[in-house]
């Protein structure tokens, strides 16, 4: 009884008291300089591509980016609230970056998506002096939020009532000295 009532409350918590969040993502894909007109990449190129796609990382989390999105957004938040907002992933031995934006509504987030991705792109070729950012995908409205997940809630509410039921009972057991 205790695990249905504490599962159904975190299911009511989760559905009716926290505000959900949505999660938009856009890509890019940069490309070195020094490439040339060779055909392809050497594995040389890669482990640099690599190394450098950290710095990408630290450039779009930078302060000048963000405000520069806050800016341009006309968005009442301080840059390191975006910060907050904002993850930057990159899939292991690519040049790919991601970044994602959550946000409490899904046009904002993917607005804020795409601008960064657009003043990062600037920013990148003008620092780090590569040929081309290119534009992988682009940040679209999420239509269902990431977060919560009612699901997850609802479970861990379920067993963590059920845990407390079970040590509630074997204590009570092991305490009895009748």
């Amino acid at each position: 009884l205790v695990a249905l009532v504490t599962g159904a409350g975190a299911f009511a918590y989760s559905t009716f008291i926290v505000k959900p969040e949505y999660t938009s993502t856009t890509r890019i894909y940069v490309v070195n300089r020094n490439q040339g007109d060779k055909p392809g990449l050497t594995n040389q190129d890669l482990q640099a591509g690599t190394y450098l796609v950290k710095d990408y990382r630290e450039i779009i989390l930078s302060q000048d980016v963000l405000e520069k999105v806050a800016t341009n957004l006309k968005l009442d938040i301080p840059a390191k609230t975006l910060t907050s907002k904002v993850q930057v992933t990159v899939p292991a031995d690519t040049r790919i970056v991601s970044i994602s934006v959550k946000d409490k509504q899904p046009e904002e987030a993917s607005r804020i998506a795409n601008s960064l991705r657009e003043v990062a792109a600037e920013k990148i070729v003008a620092v780090t002096r590569v040929s081309d950012v290119t534009t992988l995908e682009e940040a679209r409205p999420a239509t269902t939020p990431s977060s919560p997940n009612v699901r997850r809630n609802t479970l861990v509410g379920f067993l963590g009532g059920a845990a407390v039921t079970v040590i509630t009972v074997l204590l009570i057991e092991l305490l009895d000295t009748r």
